[in-house]
């Protein structure tokens, strides 16, 4: 039977595949390198997961990227060698994304990119070499949105070998997101009032690698004028403590990281999101909720004027913060009444069907309904 092997080392990474990974059943092969290596976080997260027929899981977290990236060509290339595989999947722009698609070029392997064809235009950025370098290996690349699409074309990729699917965080947020009375258990347990507060996420290396940088966040995030819940991440744990900044942390409300239900509800009761990761900026379009995003730079430029603001990591994290407090209820009617522009229905179906035209057999275990 040949299967398809699906390629992961983080939390976002699992989450997005995670469509892929029901859909295709036994005939999926998930292959996590250990990318981000915090236990409690992905446990959090693969307990939410399908079980697929394979799973190879390596420790490979916690070296320089270099030596992360061969180890996990190597990985990747050994579990290749063991199985009939009708093509490899990878998603976003990660160095486990690209070990796989390294890898699968060199097992001659057809490769599929899900989440193809966003750019910063930010050399700085690892990530964006990363996309660009997969998406032009890649024997599919499955855009999330026109515009993504284009930015593909501009490079003469083909237009064979690339299909707009959306993108599977819409279902695999809406496979996850809970009820009202679930999502109010989440918010009573921390304290919490709906609208009545604020939720951040900080861990890019632009802004928690500085102290400087990372220091005036977190003082940006304890002046707003209500709680601010942050999910602290390891990386930006470290970086406090070594920095000397815990004293910082005493002003806002500090949790463990979420499981991915529990994290969307409270997103999803948030006044405001501020935060400077990828998949934030496509969750609140779904959520209706309004993110600052604390960056240089994004490939999501899709969010921005809608359900975002894009403001450089600095002083001016709180003004476009307090932005969005103004008329909270009013922001809330608003946003729901704007689609996301990163699909509906089933991404995962219309990227399972694109992968069996490529291939030329079926694979899904499940019917496809896009």
């Amino acid at each position: 039977m040949n299967t398809v092997t699906l390629v992961c080392g983080t939390r976002p990474e699992l989450i997005k595949l995670a469509p892929l990974i029901r859909l295709f059943g036994p005939r999926a092969v998930v292959v996590y390198t250990g990318q981000h290596y915090d236990r409690t976080m992905y446990e959090l997260i693969r307990r939410d997961v399908a079980e697929p027929g394979g799973y190879h899981e390596f420790a490979l977290g916690g070296a320089r990227r270099g030596t992360q990236l061969g180890r996990a060509v190597a990985a990747v290339d050994d579990v290749l060698a063991g199985r009939r595989t009708a093509a490899v999947v990878v998603q976003g722009d990660t160095t486990s994304a690209l070990a796989g698609a390294l890898a699968a070029n060199a097992n001659d392997v057809p490769l599929v990119h899900v989440e193809a064809g966003l750019r910063s235009f930010d050399r700085a950025m690892p990530e964006e070499h990363n996309r660009v370098a997969i998406d032009h290996l890649a024997d599919l690349c499955c855009a999330p949105t026109a515009l993504n699409r284009a930015n593909l074309v501009a490079e003469r990729i083909p237009v064979d070998r690339i299909a707009v699917t959306g993108n599977t965080v819409v279902e695999a947020l809406e496979a996850a997101a809970p009820g009202p009375e679930a999502e109010q258990a989440v918010l009573s347990a921390h304290g919490l009032r709906r609208d009545g507060y604020a939720v951040a996420t900080i861990h890019r290396p632009e802004n928690v690698d500085d102290a400087a940088t990372l220091e005036t966040i977190l003082r940006e995030l304890a002046a707003l004028p209500l709680p601010v819940v942050l999910p602290l991440h390891p990386r930006t744990a470290k970086r406090v403590a070594h920095f000397g900044l815990e004293p910082l942390l005493a002003r806002l409300r500090v949790v463990a990281p979420q499981g991915y239900p529990e994290f969307l509800a409270l997103a999803g009761g948030a006044a405001v999101v501020v935060s400077d990761s990828g998949g934030i900026q496509e969750e609140v379009s779904v959520l209706k909720r309004p993110v600052v995003v604390v960056r240089r730079s994004t490939e999501r430029p899709e969010i921005e004027g809608t359900f975002g603001t894009l403001v450089p990591p600095g002083p001016g994290v709180g003004a476009a913060a307090r932005a969005w407090l103004d008329d909270v209820a009013g922001h809330r009617a608003r946003l729901a009444g704007i689609p996301s522009p990163y699909g509906a229905g089933s991404p995962s179906a219309r990227i399972a069907s694109a992968l069996e035209e490529l291939v030329g057999e079926p694979l899904a275990a499940a019917a496809l309904v896009g």
